[in-house]
C-alpha cells in the first residue's frame, strides 16, 4: 500500500471523506482516478470530467505512485 504523505498532489483529513487520501483541496479520492484509469479513460478524460483536479496534479499522484512501486518491501 503507497505511503502517500509525502506527496503534495494530496491530502488526507479526519473528517472529509472518512480520512481518504483525496486530491489537495477537494472531496476527490485519489482512488477515481485509478478506477478511471483501469476503465479506459485517459489522462485528459479524467481532466475534462473532473475539472476541480489538474493535469499536474494528476501527473504527480501517477509519478508517485509508480516511485513507489520502485521501492523494495521491507522484509
Amino acid at each position: 500500500m503507497t505511503d502517500w504523505s509525502k506527496c503534495s498532489a494530496v491530502e488526507s483529513v479526519p473528517g472529509r471523506m472518512s480520512g481518504a487520501w483525496v486530491f489537495k483541496d477537494t472531496r476527490l479520492p485519489i482512488s477515481a482516478l485509478f478506477d478511471n484509469l483501469a476503465g479506459g479513460a485517459t489522462i485528459d478524460d479524467f481532466v475534462d470530467w473532473f475539472p476541480v483536479v489538474t493535469k499536474e496534479q494528476v501527473v504527480e499522484v501517477l509519478e508517485y505512485e509508480v516511485a513507489s512501486l520502485q521501492v523494495p518491501a521491507p522484509r
